[in-house]
């Protein structure tokens, strides 16, 4: 991960007012029109789909764009610059993950493209094992070249570590991949990654994390994990503009045919006698990275694991664990209220939590929470519908809704003021009476 274009100056840099909260985001007082003709403050409650922009990374990347320029593509000093910064962001975000001697930090558009190159990246016909609990960015990459195995739903961490050490023990021989998820997108638990990864090594078998809603809340190290490869966006961990990361091992990424044939992922193309042509590929990162690349999304990305690791994970836990253990008090309060929970109410989880409204289809409410009171939520299936529908089955039957059910799910993270939970749980409170 390192590069031989030549020095040359840096971008301005856009230090933020030390008095300032280091964790702000954009769109603080933002207001939005209501259904009966008013206005209010809006409260971004959906992180979990596409989490606001740190105001740092924001400040950042205006300071860089009038010196945007082509990228491993040009002699001119724009061009030279927005290399530099190219290849240092990569290794910014090889610092974040804590990626070990070798690992490669290829750029992606999302945790989805992530995932669909390790797909086409792994060995034909290798035998993957993801649980049916998965984002459906995990769960159907694979079903194109791989032998997959569906594992079912688990209801504690340890029933999900027994049921993968099955599943690994009874698989046949040849390559084996392991999918996790760091966080569950729809209830917010956390998985146990450190034990499933020890499951899968003791029968010879690679793991890949889906930390699309881990990174954004907690430290992922690659080693300390003892994970081979992970996968996340930008646009959830506070930076914009369609990028994302699949990092780890080498090997399978420069065995495989580029993900996208095209220029920067060749280094020779020689036309043949015959009038064929052959071609070899780069073996480094930009075998899979072919086209002009996305810089400003790295280089976002990078800001954004700049900041998030200055201002310290532990402070962003602290804040974080005051408004979750504030906003799960306020719903349990509610009788109409029903949370989604896979591990039970005592499990580990970042800010994310589901729930059905008695009376209430959660399309309706989430429109209602809208239009009344301003708040942004997510209703649906969350992308995660196997998982939906078992923990669906689990509260049973929902009192005054008619046809299929859609739960409401509320998450934040950095940014989100005490003020916007107190003002769900009101309109909560108000809806439901």
């Amino acid at each position: 991960m390192t590069t031989t274009t030549p020095a040359v100056p840096s971008v301005p840099s856009q230090a933020p007012d030390p008095a300032s909260d280091p964790l702000a985001v954009l769109g603080a007082g933002v207001r939005v029109p209501l259904a009966d003709g008013g206005e209010t403050e809006y409260a971004a409650l959906d992180y979990a789909a596409s989490a606001p922009v740190l105001r740092q990374v924001w400040d950042d990347v205006a300071a860089y764009a009038p010196y945007y320029g082509s990228v491993h593509r040009g002699a001119g000093h724009l061009s030279r610059l927005s290399t530099r910064l190219f290849e240092e962001s990569r290794e910014t975000v090889a610092r974040f993950l804590g990626c070990r001697p070798g690992d490669q930090v290829v750029f992606t558009r999302s945790t989805t493209d992530s995932l669909n190159l390790l797909a086409a990246a792994a060995p034909a016909g290798t035998r993957v094992l993801v649980f049916e609990s998965e984002h459906h960015a995990a769960l159907l990459p694979w079903r194109r070249r791989h032998d997959v195995t569906y594992l079912p739903v688990p209801r504690s961490p340890e029933e999900a570590v027994r049921t993968a050490e099955r599943a690994l023990r009874a698989a046949p021989s040849g390559p084996k991949l392991l999918c996790v998820t760091g966080a569950s997108n729809v209830t917010g638990e956390l998985w146990p990654v450190r034990e499933l990864a020890a499951a899968a090594r003791r029968h010879g078998a690679r793991v890949v994390l889906d930390a699309a809603q881990l990174a954004p809340h907690r430290p992922v190290d690659l080693a300390a994990l003892d994970v081979d490869w992970v996968a996340f966006s930008g646009h959830k961990l506070y930076a914009p503009f369609g990028s994302g990361v699949l990092a780890g091992r080498a090997d399978w990424l420069r065995r495989a045919e580029p993900y996208l044939a095209g220029g920067g992922a060749s280094r020779i193309v020689a036309r043949r006698a015959d009038g064929g042509v052959d071609v070899e590929w780069h073996h480094d990162e930009a075998r899979h990275e072919a086209g002009s690349p996305n810089v400003i999304g790295a280089y976002a990305i990078a800001s954004a694991c700049r900041t998030l690791t200055k201002a310290g994970f532990d402070r962003l836990l602290r804040h974080e664990e005051r408004l979750l253990t504030r906003l799960r008090a306020g719903l349990a309060a509610v009788p109409a209220v029903r949370p989604l929970s896979l591990f039970g109410p005592d499990a580990a989880r970042v800010p994310v939590v589901s729930f059905t409204v008695d009376g209430w289809d959660g399309d309706a409410f989430a429109r209602a929470l809208s239009e009344r009171h301003g708040i942004g939520v997510r209703s649906g299936l969350f992308c995660a519908q196997p998982l939906v529908r078992a923990l669906l089955d689990d509260t049973g039957p929902v009192a005054g809704c008619d046809g299929p059910l859609q739960p409401v799910r509320v998450s934040f993270g950095a940014g989100t003021p005490t003020a916007h939970i107190d003002r769900l749980l009101r309109a909560v409170r108000e809806l439901t009476e």
